[in-house]
């Protein structure tokens, strides 16, 4: 017999149509075999697909790349939280999501949903070689924490940057963010993760829990601006409150629709 399961795409971090990072939630009343949801995940074929089930005053979520299972996402969280709240699902403005990286909140503020994400700031590290030779230019700083932090110092290098993914994809961690300051933002980045079978992400929620600690530093200010500067482009609200961080963006629902499993 057919299996039916719920599937939604929304576009996070998105200020118009076509825009943001794109990902799959799909609403799950209990988990299915992790191979079946890695293969939901390579068949969808977005960066990230999300699921989560009911779990005590919140859910639980999980998210896949099209070939591994990841600790945290942003942008997917994001999407999920668009949809647990357009399914009528909780009470309030606020969901709770357990995830390998602890309590994630989520709160609707108007147009406006809220990540609440703990804060990972980079630890100062010598460059590897295989880094610059990959990204193609030599950052003025190097930061590691869950991915490498390359700083450079202008805007235009960012976007120039033409990386071999196939060298980054020899680095350990999860990937390489690439940043510097914006021209009408406070920063601006990149994301490129091939190794997890993202060669460049779209907008990247997750790397911005290392991105705000480093420019609220950098820049003595808590509550900052930040443009992804991926061919679809995404638009962030950060904020460092102690060791959280606090990113805030729109969502646009692109489609709705049904699976179907023999």
């Amino acid at each position: 017999m057919s299996r039916e399961l719920p599937i939604y795409q929304i576009d996070a971090f998105a200020e118009g149509d076509f825009r943001g990072n794109p990902a799959a939630v799909c609403p799950l009343v209990k988990w299915l075999p992790d191979t079946l949801l890695q293969m939901i995940a390579e068949e969808n074929n977005l960066s990230e697909t999300a699921f989560y089930v009911p779990e005590g005053e919140g859910f639980r979520i999980r998210w896949f790349t099209p070939t591994v299972e990841v600790d945290l996402c942003g942008h997917a969280t994001l999407a999920a939280a668009r949809v647990v709240f357009d399914r009528g699902a909780v009470e309030g403005d606020t969901i709770l999501f357990h995830s390998r990286s602890g309590p994630l909140r989520v709160k609707r503020d108007g147009g406006l949903f809220r990540l609440d994400f703990p804060s990972q700031p980079g630890q100062s590290c010598d460059m590897p070689e295989r880094l610059a030779h990959g990204l193609g230019g030599w950052p003025v700083e190097c930061y590691r924490a869950a991915d490498f932090l390359a700083v450079f110092s202008s805007e235009e290098e960012i976007y120039a940057l033409e990386p071999d993914f196939q060298a980054l994809a020899t680095l350990p961690g999860r990937g390489v963010i690439v940043t510097a300051p914006g021209t009408d933002v406070d920063f601006v980045s990149r994301f490129f993760a091939p190794s997890h079978g993202i060669d460049e992400d779209a907008v990247t929620g997750s790397a911005h829990c290392t991105l705000t600690p480093y420019w609220a530093k950098r820049l003595n200010k808590t509550e900052l601006t930040a443009w992804q500067v991926s061919k679809r482009g995404g638009v962030l609200q950060c904020r460092l409150q102690e060791d959280r961080v606090l990113i805030s963006g729109k969502t646009r629902l692109f489609l709705k629709g049904t699976i179907w499993i023999d």
